[in-house]
């Protein structure tokens, strides 16, 4: 069994699952054992509707994005494979076949 994560409210050490659960036995703070995941790396994405993203995680894009130096135009419904994320405005990195390399922001992605 790795180290629990300190409470991310308190900053206790104490903390233990219960089930997919962390829990505070001090403030009594309940968290998701993914979230806590995603807080440790340091870098927390969420996509349109609010789901964090993970490297690797598929993708869809829901709006017509026009690609800046190119006449192309990235279409709605269009599937991004293994995504890698990254801090900055354009917090998503990925390959998308027909155009290449690029970055996009994830408020124009969905999780699949």
């Amino acid at each position: 069994m790795g180290k629990l994560p300190n409470c991310p409210q308190c900053q206790s050490e104490y903390t233990y699952e219960d089930g997919v659960m962390l829990v505070c036995p001090e403030c009594a703070h309940e968290w998701s054992a993914e979230i806590a995941e995603v807080v440790e790396e340091g870098l927390f994405v969420k996509d349109a509707n609010g789901n964090l993203l993970a490297d690797g995680d598929i993708v869809t894009v829901i709006k017509d994005l026009k690609v800046k130096g190119s006449s192309s135009t990235l279409k709605i419904g269009t599937r991004v494979k293994n995504i890698r994320l990254v801090e900055g405005d354009h917090n998503i990195d990925c390959k998308i076949d027909g155009f290449g390399a690029m970055k996009l922001k994830s408020e124009f992605v969905k999780k699949n």
